[in-house]
């Protein structure tokens, strides 16, 4: 969805940052025109949304977020909103609808209640609930690029796909695994788009919905980059979805025994035209630790426990949207694409 074009303001990227919550969710992006969207929020108790708030206002240099999306109702990505809506101000909150049922079924209600209270009660300036094909208003640069943030899918239901959507893979066949009865498989699925570059947030989304979304038909196209679904845990990043995407680069929100499983990396490595993977923790797990091959690529090394120094990623989007860098200050590691081609 797109509003009125604002004269240039004088910053000539999109820029991503990948802000540590150990294995949570927290994505912020700032647009050309300046505009802050978040993706998430940790959790709560404090750490997290302290960590977010440095990097929006040291780093990203902002002093309000215009829009927080939500993906989905746990802890770990709705959970720090309250916390950081008090140290910042907060647009519009989006999210997939929240009621007083428990998102995972067979949950405990009065948990729920307990966790929920203090998200509803949260000070922004209004609330907003997606569905697919809503689109989240940003706003584009006076003959710049289009730029837009689309929803895909919410609470399992798949946005319609375009008259020329390309067919998705159904073969070689790839068991189902039992239905996902959290709330996880609801996620907000979400298609960021600048000139030709494309950036795939799936939230948790897990591994039956991943391939509806993609087969038989591919609703979200080729991107050029890929938070990987569920931190890379094993339940989420079905085959088929990573051949569909076909991403160049993927980035992981693992934390150092969260995530970063074997069968993520081996969807990923199934991606043809893949060519990087950062990670924001090293995989310390001693029994199946997959990590990627080069270690300039994660923020965060080693077994970091309360001294972690919570180290973020970062991606800046050329403003006319033909290539892209992604970077590990921690590590000094920098690395420019070119965006495909559409």
């Amino acid at each position: 969805m797109l509003t009125a074009a604002l004269p240039a303001v004088g910053r000539d990227t999109l820029d991503l940052y990948w802000i540590d919550s150990e294995g949570g969710g927290s994505t912020l992006l700032v647009t050309p025109a300046g505009e802050s969207l978040l993706i998430d929020t940790g959790n709560p108790g404090g750490r997290d949304a302290a960590r977010i708030h440095k990097i929006a206002t040291e780093v990203a240099g902002l002093k309000r977020l215009d829009h927080v999306v939500i993906t989905h109702f746990h802890i770990d990505h709705f959970g720090g909103l309250a916390e950081l809506a008090q140290l910042m101000p907060v647009g519009t909150i989006y999210d997939k609808g929240i009621t007083d049922e428990v998102p995972d079924k067979g949950g405990n209600a009065a948990r729920w209640t307990l966790t929920s209270r203090p998200y509803r009660s949260a000070p922004s300036d209004r609330r907003v609930v997606l569905q697919p094909g809503d689109g989240v208003p940003l706003r584009a640069i006076e003959g710049g690029a289009p730029l837009f943030l689309r929803c895909l899918a919410a609470n399992q239901k798949l946005v319609e796909p375009a008259a020329d959507a390309p067919a998705g893979p159904t073969e070689p066949a790839v068991a189902e695994k039992a239905p996902d009865l959290s709330d996880n498989a609801n996620s907000l699925v979400l298609l960021l788009g600048l000139g030709d570059f494309r950036f795939f947030d799936g939230g948790d989304l897990t591994w039956n919905v991943e391939a509806k979304l993609v087969s038989p038909v591919n609703r979200a196209g080729l991107v050029d980059l890929y938070q990987v679904n569920h931190h890379g845990l094993d339940s989420s990043n079905h085959p088929w979805l990573l051949r569909a995407l076909d991403p160049v680069v993927a980035v992981m929100n693992n934390g150092p025994r969260k995530g970063a499983s074997p069968t993520a990396f081996d969807s990923l490595r199934g991606a043809p035209s893949l060519q990087a993977i950062y990670q924001l923790h090293e995989c310390v797990r001693e029994e199946d630790a997959r990590n990627t091959d080069d270690k300039t690529r994660i923020a965060n090394a080693g077994d970091t426990g309360e001294a972690c120094a919570a180290h973020y990623l970062h991606c800046a989007v050329a403003a006319d949207g033909t290539k892209y860098t992604l970077s590990v200050p921690s590590t000094g590691h920098r690395q420019t694409f070119a965006t495909r081609r559409r």
